[in-house]
This record gives C-alpha cells, sequence and structure tokens, in this order.
C-alpha cells in the first residue's frame, strides 16, 4: 500500500526512532509499503519515520548501471549502527520529505554497517559512495534529522525563507 509520505516541517520527523523487536509480519508489511511508497515518489531511500512509523527500518535501491531501480537490489536496512567511518565527499542530496529542494551535503565516503534484514539475520557491509551516502542520509531520519540541517547558516536561512512561501502558497 502507498502510504503518505511526511513533509517538512512535520513534527513526527523530528522524533528519534525506536529499534525493531518483532521481526514479523507487521514488519514485512511496512518494508513493503515503504518500497511501494518510495517507488511511486521515485526515491532511492526512504525511512520508516517518513511515513509516521518511528522504528529503526530504512530501505535503499540504488538505480544501476543500465537505469533501472531493480527489486533485487534493494537493501532492507534493519536497526542499523555505523561501525567505522571515513573519507569525505560531497554530494547533491534531495529527500522525499522536501520535495523540490536539492543541496551539496558532505558526508563519510565509506562506511562499514551493521544491520539486519526483514527476517532479523545480522549482517555487516561495507558501503562506498552514493550507498554510503544514502544510508547515512536515511539513518539521519531515524535520529529525527533532515538533510537541511547540515547546510551552511546561510544556505539554511534561505531554505528556510523559500520554504516558507512554497509552503504558504499550497506547495
Amino acid at each position: 500500500m502507498i502510504r503518505e509520505i511526511l513533509v517538512y516541517p512535520n513534527k513526527i520527523l523530528r522524533e528519534t526512532s525506536r529499534d525493531v523487536i518483532h521481526f514479523d509480519a507487521t514488519l514485512h508489511e511496512l518494508l513493503d509499503d515503504m518500497y511501494e511508497t518510495m517507488i511511486t515518489k521515485e526515491g532511492i531511500g526512504l525511512a520508516a519515520i517518513q511515513i509516521g512509523v518511528a522504528q529503526n527500518a530504512l530501505i535503499i535501491n540504488l538505480v544501476d548501471e543500465t537505469g533501472l531501480q531493480k527489486k533485487e537490489n534493494l537493501y532492507e536496512i534493519i536497526n542499523p549502527v555505523i561501525l567505522e567511518k571515513d573519507g569525505s565527499t560531497v554530494y547533491q542530496e534531495g529527500c522525499l520529505s522536501v520535495p523540490g529542494y536539492y543541496d551539496e551535503v558532505t558526508r563519510a565516503e565509506h562506511i562499514k554497517l551493521r544491520f539486519y534484514d526483514r527476517m532479523g539475520v545480522m549482517h555487516e557491509e561495507e558501503f562506498r559512495d552514493l550507498m554510503a551516502i544514502a544510508v547515512q542520509h536515511e539513518m539521519d531520519h531515524l535520529k529525527g534529522h533532515l538533510f537541511i540541517e547540515k547546510l551552511s547558516y546561510l544556505k539554511r536561512k534561505k531554505f528556510e525563507k523559500e520554504w516558507k512561501k512554497k509552503y504558504k502558497a499550497g506547495k
């Protein structure tokens, strides 16, 4: 089922998510709904809190070298913990909860991540480049943060001014 994506400044986006305890049909339905919602909205990642569910669950499905988003490349990441990170990269990010706004953000270029899949099996994987960026972006959501918080003071003020205009105008 396609769910509504919460849009900034919705206060629920500021909530800190809780660890998933039960790897059951309810979680599987949530992950399936997240995937359907993300694909419909043309995103590459989605955190559960973005659809109003404060659980440490996120999904990422990057576009492959053929330009397609194949479901077999989907990562369902539950209760993630970054074990290591290094390097630095700047990437122009966007967010389904801040539609239509893109800006450059600095993040670690490489991360080592521990997480669980939908069945509760633990994994440790290393990610680089866009996958590392996407994981960090979605993990920020789980902590109640948005990428716009990483902008410089001047860029953030400009964003807030433009966003208020857009928001008042009914998008």
